[in-house]
């Protein structure tokens, strides 16, 4: 599919060789992150911690070794991870293993989605999110026209996908496992596997998505309170009913930077996977259009980097980290706008948290390598 497209189109070159706008933005919303993470959080960290600046100062940690890594990855050719590609899948397979064991894994919020290394509560997902997209992007290209064969191209894949995902469901991590179906699925299109073979799957996926959802209680809860959320607006109603609120407080301009109602002890997980709905009440629908936009540019140049990459390695893993990202962004905003129901999922850049955003960053750090080096 790439092919056919790259015949229409070509990306401009120009120095430096990295594509500037891919960068930019993401500089942009890591500068927007900071500023919201300290206006969403810093009444809470003066509660819980006794200290205002709790939360910014480990999020400019983050920042600065998120940054580290963009620097160093995007100086690094690309293709040197098509060596280390299994063992870093295999890092994060026992890293999700050790998650689920009691005292290695920290349950948060009922969930067990991190390690304890010290400086930061490490979430091993995210260390799986890109080396799944490595690890697809090498096996697509290295399977070559054998892809569109489902018993060589779609099972393999969709296998090693789904071992993935039924461990983070044990977390349990709907959100991350969303958004690796939506990568695999992508990059398999991407490749060239037939439609008839992606919709046959989603159709045959359907049952046992819905066993799982409905045979337990409290997901089966979060689903009537997403169609209905002011059937119960004091329980499972009540973050997307806040949610809500802070849009429409905010209106077309905002209430003004760090004047928003909602984090007072309102809206819950403020400052992570609610902080676009923040963004909202604080900078009206002028920021959340901005915001939209820098998301909207970020998938575009991603897009047009994986284009015009001078192999197919290059093509699929630029495809990956931007479905990776984008996508993310999309389902994390579909969900503080009641859109999706209800997951644990930060917005990409924004958020606070430490291996969401670094791992972001290194990711981006490779998608600027892989654009140094376009096919001229």
């Amino acid at each position: 599919m790439f092919q056919e497209i790259r015949k229409g189109t070509k990306l401009m070159r120009r120095e430096p060789l990295f594509d500037l706008w891919i960068l930019l933005i993401t500089l942009i919303l890591v500068m927007i992150g900071l500023i919201m993470v300290f206006s969403t959080s810093s009444i809470l960290a003066q509660e819980r911690y006794d200290d205002a600046y709790y939360f910014i100062k480990k999020q400019i940690i983050y920042v600065v070794l998120g940054l580290g890594l963009l620097v160093t990855l995007m100086n690094i050719d690309y293709h040197s991870f098509k060596k280390p590609v299994y063992l870093l899948l295999g890092i994060a397979f026992i890293l999700l293993i050790l998650v689920l064991i009691p005292g290695i894994g920290v349950r948060v919020a009922g969930a067990r989605r991190w390690i304890n290394i010290g400086i930061m509560r490490f979430q091993p997902a995210e260390l799986l999110k890109l080396s799944l997209v490595i690890w697809l992007a090498y096996s697509l290209d290295k399977k070559g026209d054998l892809v569109k064969s489902f018993k060589f191209g779609v099972f393999p894949h969709l296998l090693v996908t789904g071992i993935f995902i039924f461990l983070l469901l044990m977390q349990p991590d709907f959100g991350t496992a969303a958004v690796l179906g939506l990568i695999s699925v992508g990059l398999l299109f991407s490749a060239g596997v037939p439609w008839g073979y992606l919709v046959g799957l989603v159709v045959a996926a359907l049952p046992a998505a819905y066993f799982m959802v409905f045979s337990v209680p409290y997901r089966r809860e979060r689903i009537l309170a997403f169609l209905n959320p002011w059937q119960d607006p004091g329980d499972r109603g009540f973050q997307i009913i806040q949610s809500f609120l802070a849009f429409y407080s905010g209106k077309f301009t905002g209430l003004g930077l760090g004047d928003g109602r909602q984090k007072l002890f309102f809206l819950p997980e403020a400052h992570t996977d609610f902080i676009f709905s923040v963004i909202g009440e604080e900078v009206g629908l002028l920021g959340v259009f901005a915001i939209l936009v820098l998301f909207f540019l970020f998938a575009f140049r991603g897009l047009m980097v994986a284009i015009n990459a001078k192999d197919q390695f290059g093509r699929f893993l630029a495809a990956g980290i931007t479905l990776m990202i984008s996508g993310q962004a999309l389902l994390n905003i579909g969900i503080v706008l009641g859109l999706l129901p209800t997951k644990g999922l930060p917005l990409p850049f924004v958020s606070f948290g430490g291996s969401a955003l670094v791992m972001s960053l290194a990711a981006t750090g490779i998608l600027l390598n892989i654009s140094s080096q376009l096919e001229k």
